[in-house]
């Protein structure tokens, strides 16, 4: 049996600027390798090609997907953290 995969956006209340995302990765019957980091938390930026500068100076970079327009960090503890632009 394949393990159920949502989607599900949600803000912590009315007035707050910021949403969690849930992905499922729907059709996707292969494993999906993120580098074995199965869960992990996207920020939008307003300024994504600032935001990229300062990442790639600061060597945190570890994958990037120009064709959907967004790269993944890692912090400290090797999380991954992936970077989108504000709509």
């Amino acid at each position: 049996m394949r393990p159920t995969r949502i989607l599900a956006l949600t803000s912590a209340n009315d007035e707050a600027p910021f949403e969690i995302e849930l992905t499922w990765n729907r059709g996707q019957v292969e494993p999906y390798d993120n580098g074995g980091k199965d869960a992990h938390i996207a920020f939008a930026v307003d300024d994504f090609d600032a935001f990229h500068e300062l990442h790639e100076k600061m060597g945190c970079i570890i994958r990037e997907n120009p064709r959907m327009g967004l790269y993944f960090i890692a912090d400290p503890d090797g999380q991954w953290i992936e970077i989108i632009p504000a709509k």
